[in-house]
């Protein structure tokens, strides 16, 4: 069987269940996107700190509020105030003024020439109903620093989502190759092995027109009919884990059946020096150590003092005092507030100590990705240019297992091998094919590795 022939039918279109979709690459990376779950979550918590900015921008901006109470109330009570004797102003001449009608006496107590009579007076109260109600203005002049550090958290987290949601996308990505692989994998393996039982199909009918001609023995058509019930079992082993396959891959992908259509992958060259900035982990390390800072300054400014302006306007009404309304009038107010911590025993100290060594675990947890993301690229790197090693090296050997499968079929058939040389030789051929698959399958992975390690998935 000649080589290209051989290539031909090993990468020709798989059989598929009628009812499965069929799906290239980039449209099962596309459907994976679109459907996972993770991704979902990811954008909701984007999202979700977005509004977070701007509930910590709005702390900018003064504060309006309403208040009001109304409340009944059937207590009722009276106050007395006691009279007595008032004394009676005359007009000094001298002086120019009035002056109260005694006489100073000895002791100096005084006694009254002259007098008024002032009753006991008695003042009946009810609460009844009251109503008070005002508008209160609130405006931070300075909180330490607070307001503006809470919204640099705000923002750095809403950053940290941003980079999770392209972390996320690359995970689903590499986890929709894998499945894709798996599935073209199958179906190759499948096309393989019911390429070898075709050629063991011809062999057997060859030996079995030998057998009755007397040409060859029912020993050589016995080791053949092996090979085949072999190879039977081999086919529907693939059959079987191409049916997994393309369930996994349904499941990742999110639809109820699909199936692959693309056979064959192309993977450009391998670019080097890619720097670890680009993967989104080192982004989100990177955020968490600006973050971990910030949490220093919002430390620190809880032990600063709080300045804040205050404006309002009241109004009341109710109450009832001598048969007449008590109150009924508003009431304007401004104002400033100070709330500075004096002494505190260290704690502020210690807390200030606490978050600073935060910063710092942070800081060693980044150069510790860092140097650990530097080793997976080397590794990722490595082993996609050794699986184009392989892919080139087994595409030899398989052309050399087809030259050997023609020779032994010549040798063979000119009485020149034993049969079992042919068998193996066939079986070389097998190997060969299916070695081609896996590296093909695995060069692809290797490439999407490659990309996810180098931040550029």
């Amino acid at each position: 069987m000649k080589t290209k022939h051989i290539l031909l039918v090993l990468f020709a279109a798989t059989l598929m269940p009628l009812h499965a979709q069929e799906l290239t690459l980039e449209q099962a990376r596309a459907l994976a996107l679109e459907n996972n779950k993770d991704i979902h979550k990811s954008q909701l918590t984007f999202e979700q700190t977005s509004y977070d900015v701007s509930t910590y921008k709005a702390n900018y901006f003064p504060k309006l509020s309403l208040s009001a109470a109304d409340f009944y109330s059937t207590s009722k009570g009276e106050l007395t105030l006691h009279g007595g004797n008032l004394p009676i102003y005359m007009f000094n001449p001298a002086t120019g003024s009035y002056v109260p009608n005694v006489t100073v006496n000895p002791d100096g107590s005084y006694t009254l020439n002259q007098y008024a009579l002032f009753p006991d007076q008695t003042i009946d109260f009810k609460v009844k109903n009251i109503l008070i109600a005002g508008i209160h203005l609130q405006q931070p002049l300075y909180m330490g620093g607070k307001v503006g550090t809470a919204y640099r958290m705000s923002k750095i987290g809403q950053k940290i989502a941003a980079d999770n949601i392209t972390l996320t996308r690359a995970q689903v990505i590499l986890r929709t190759d894998e499945a894709y692989v798996m599935a073209v994998r199958a179906s190759q393996l499948s096309i393989v092995a019911r390429q070898y039982k075709r050629v063991l199909e011809e062999l057997k009918k060859n030996i079995d027109s030998a057998v009755r001609h007397g040409l060859k023995t029912r020993n050589d058509q016995m080791k053949v009919q092996v090979k085949l019930n072999e190879a039977e079992l081999s086919i529907q082993r693939a059959d079987n884990a191409y049916h997994l396959a393309c369930m996994n891959l349904a499941h990742v992908v999110g639809i109820p059946d699909a199936a692959p259509s693309d056979t064959t992958f192309k993977t450009p060259p391998a670019t080097l020096d890619t720097p670890n900035a680009l993967r989104p982990e080192h982004a989100i390390l990177q955020h968490k150590v600006d973050l971990a800072a910030e949490q220093t300054n919002l430390t620190r400014s809880d032990y600063l003092p709080n300045l804040a302006l205050l404006a309002g306007y009241s109004y009341a009404n109710g109450g009832e005092v001598a048969g007449r309304k008590f109150v009924d009038n508003g009431s304007a107010y401004v104002g400033v507030t100070l709330k500075w911590d004096i002494l505190d025993f260290g704690e502020r100290t210690h807390k200030i100590r606490s978050a600073k060594a935060r910063q710092q675990i942070a800081q060693l947890e980044l150069e510790d990705a860092d140097e650990r993301m530097t080793l997976e690229l080397q590794q990722a790197r490595n082993n996609w240019q050794e699986a184009q090693t392989e892919a080139s090296l087994t595409q030899t050997a398989l052309r050399q297992a087809a030259e050997n499968m023609r020779l032994a079929q010549s040798n063979y058939d000119a009485g020149l091998e034993p049969l079992s040389d042919l068998l193996e030789a066939q079986a070389l051929w097998q190997k060969a094919a299916a070695d081609v698959v896996e590296a093909r399958c695995q060069l692809q992975l290797a490439h999407t590795r490659y990309l996810k390690a180098s931040g550029q998935l």
